[in-house]
């Protein structure tokens, strides 16, 4: 299998070939995972809406424009989710940084525990003898990718039957998935582990998996189906969300983050941009690296979008190594202030509010541009995903009447 190239060309022309996919066909089919050769009763596009090469307002336009909304509310309801994950984390960030604490401890545990880290290294080289767990670990490293469903019983399989850190299991997955997401990732570990709804976990059962691959693989007696959750402590009272900065006026540089690649888009107003850079920051996603395909697609996801936003806004732009070189681009553009895309919780804010005392120190405020769609969602992740749910209507009349 390989995933549509990392463009937002790419993206919109699988979008339009998946759109009458969208409905009932959908719902009836989206659980089935029939392997890595047969994708085509998913999007694929859960890489390109993570890096945002495509809205998630697309998304949703495109399936109530091709069916009704009860049709399609499956399809709505899983482009939601992933704005439910980090409206949650967004309002929590305490939880991220003890999950990034937690991953340092662990993998320190693996060069001082030889039997952990043989377990560990058995699992992620797909040996631990449990056939579909194998292939699923094989499939991420070489794809990026693996169907829903599978990502769940993965999850699950790593935590309830090899008893390995959840931990270790969110940190291998966010650095290969092509699609790995702060949020999106670390919080289904917690959801699959018993920590998200406390004392509710997600246990994969042999004949389940059986069914909805279809028979490729069915480890009858090779998983425990009769573990209790994990218990930690619950999970912290929800901060408010950070105000949304004023839109910027002027003369602004542009800054381009794997978070957000479609800088023609977003909410300028009357500034102009005078320079445009982009930056990836992949290599602080885990103290082990990141999987080449995350990489690459991440990488080609900025470069295209500066290739975009170049000719959108008429001026040259600059591939910067690193976070580093912020500072001096923006300075030598001429512009008063540094505009960005809002970043949400994760390695890549870290990055900016690393540098925003040196760009503040040249006189250059650094202005986070959130998108409606955040702005709407966000508020109501406060607890699970069912607040949310409910609010599905209301909230797409708020954004069609935002977008009017």
């Amino acid at each position: 299998m390989t995933l549509p190239e990392p463009t937002r060309a790419a993206a919109l022309a699988r979008l339009a070939a998946f759109t009458s996919a969208m409905g009932r066909a959908y719902a009836a089919t989206r659980n089935h995972d029939h392997g890595p050769e047969n994708r085509g009763n998913v999007s694929l596009l859960s890489p390109h809406v993570r890096h945002r090469l495509v809205g998630e307002e697309e998304l949703v336009h495109a399936a109530l424009a091709a069916h009704s909304p009860s049709a399609c509310e499956k399809f709505v309801q899983e482009v939601v989710w992933r704005g439910y994950w980090k409206g949650w984390l967004e309002q929590r960030p305490a939880v991220w940084a003890e999950y990034r604490a937690d991953v340092q401890r662990e993998t320190h545990a693996l060069s001082t525990s030889g039997g952990l880290r043989r377990a560990f290294e058995d699992a992620v080289c797909g040996r631990t003898g449990i056939s579909c767990f194998d292939a699923w670990a094989r499939e991420l490293v070489e794809t990026g990718y693996l169907h829903n469903h599978a990502r769940m019983w993965f999850a699950s399989i790593w935590i309830f039957t090899l008893r390995l850190p959840w931990q270790l299991g969110a940190d291998f997955t966010y650095r290969h998935f092509a699609d790995g997401d702060p949020a999106s990732n670390t919080l289904s570990w917690r959801w699959v582990a018993g920590l998200h709804t406390r004392g509710k976990h997600y246990l994969a059962r042999a004949a389940n998996i059986a069914h909805y691959t279809n028979g490729r693989f069915d480890p009858a007696g090779a998983l425990d189906e009769r573990v209790p959750p994990l218990d930690g402590e619950p999970p912290p009272t929800p901060r408010p969300l950070p105000r949304r900065d004023p839109g910027p006026a002027g003369r602004v540089a542009l800054l381009v983050t794997e978070e957000d690649c479609l800088p023609e888009t977003l909410p300028l107003g009357p500034a102009r941009v005078v320079a445009l850079a982009g930056a990836t920051c992949t290599d602080l996603r885990s103290p082990s690296g990141v999987g080449a395909v995350a990489a690459r697609f991440a990488s080609g996801a900025v470069d295209d979008a500066l290739a975009r936003g170049g000719a959108a806004f008429g001026v040259a732009t600059e591939r910067l190594a690193s976070f580093d070189g912020v500072v001096g681009w923006a300075a030598a553009s001429g512009a008063e202030a540094v505009v960005t895309a809002y970043v949400p919780v994760g390695p890549v804010a870290e990055a900016l509010e690393a540098i925003r005392p040196a760009l503040a120190a040249r006189g250059l405020p650094l202005i986070r541009l959130r998108r409606n769609w955040d702005e709407a969602l966000w508020p109501h992740a406060t607890k699970g995903f069912f607040q949310l749910k409910t609010r599905i209507p209301e909230l797409l009349r708020v954004l069609r009447q935002a977008a009017a």
